[in-house]
C-alpha cells in the first residue's frame, strides 16, 4: 500500500474530487484514460461507502428524496472484491419490486480501482438499452458501463446517499455467510 497516498486521498481528494479535472475527459477512448476513470470510479465509491476493504454483507442507504441504494457484497480475497450496486424500486418483498441497473464492480483493492465489470443484460429505461445496443465490442462496452457508473456514483453523493456509519466505516449488515 501507499500510505501517503491514501492520506492525500482521504484528506484532499475525497473532499473535493468532484472538483478536480478528470483525466479521463481528455482522452477518451484510450486504455490508460479507462484506468482514470476506474481510479475515479474507486474515490466516488469510497466517499459513498467508506473503506473499500472493509465491506462485507449488505447495505442500504435510503433517503427521502431518492430510491434506496443497495450495495451488497459477494466474492472477497486479499486483493479484489465483487459486490452489486443497484437501486430498489419497491418494498423489497413485494412481488412488483424491481432493481435497476445492478451494476456488478470489482474492486481491485491493490490498485485503487473499481470497475464496473457488468450490468443488467435487459434494461427498461430507454437511455440505458440504447447505451448497451451502441458499445458492440469489448472496450466501448467497458466505456459505457464505467462511464454510467462513474455519473451514477456522483448522483448518488449529489442526491446525498451514503453507505457508511459516522464513524466513517462501511454501514453494513453482516451476512451469516460472512
Amino acid at each position: 500500500m501507499r500510505p501517503n497516498s491514501l492520506r492525500f486521498i482521504d484528506s484532499v481528494v475525497l473532499s473535493g474530487e468532484s472538483a478536480l479535472p478528470a483525466s479521463w475527459r481528455g482522452r477518451p477512448r484510450s486504455f490508460v484514460a479507462l484506468m482514470s476513470l476506474y481510479e475515479s470510479n474507486y474515490l466516488r465509491l469510497t466517499e459513498l461507502a467508506g473503506p473499500l476493504r472493509n465491506l462485507r454483507g449488505e447495505c442500504i442507504s435510503a433517503i427521502e428524496s431518492d430510491c434506496d441504494l443497495r450495495l451488497r457484497v459477494g466474492e472477497v480475497s486479499p486483493y479484489t472484491t465483487l459486490l452489486e450496486l443497484t437501486y430498489l424500486f419497491g418494498s423489497e418483498g413485494d412481488e412488483t419490486a424491481s432493481t435497476a441497473p445492478d451494476m456488478q464492480l470489482r474492486i481491485y483493492h491493490d490498485a485503487c480501482l473499481v470497475e464496473a465489470h457488468s450490468w443488467a443484460v435487459t434494461h427498461h429505461h430507454p437511455l440505458l438499452r440504447d447505451w448497451r445496443q451502441l458499445a458492440g465490442q469489448d472496450l466501448d462496452q467497458r466505456w459505457a458501463r464505467n462511464v454510467m457508473l462513474n455519473k451514477w456514483l456522483e448522483y448518488c453523493l449529489d442526491r446525498g446517499h451514503c453507505l457508511r456509519a459516522a464513524s466513517g466505516e462501511p454501514n453494513c449488515t453482516m451476512s451469516p455467510a460472512t
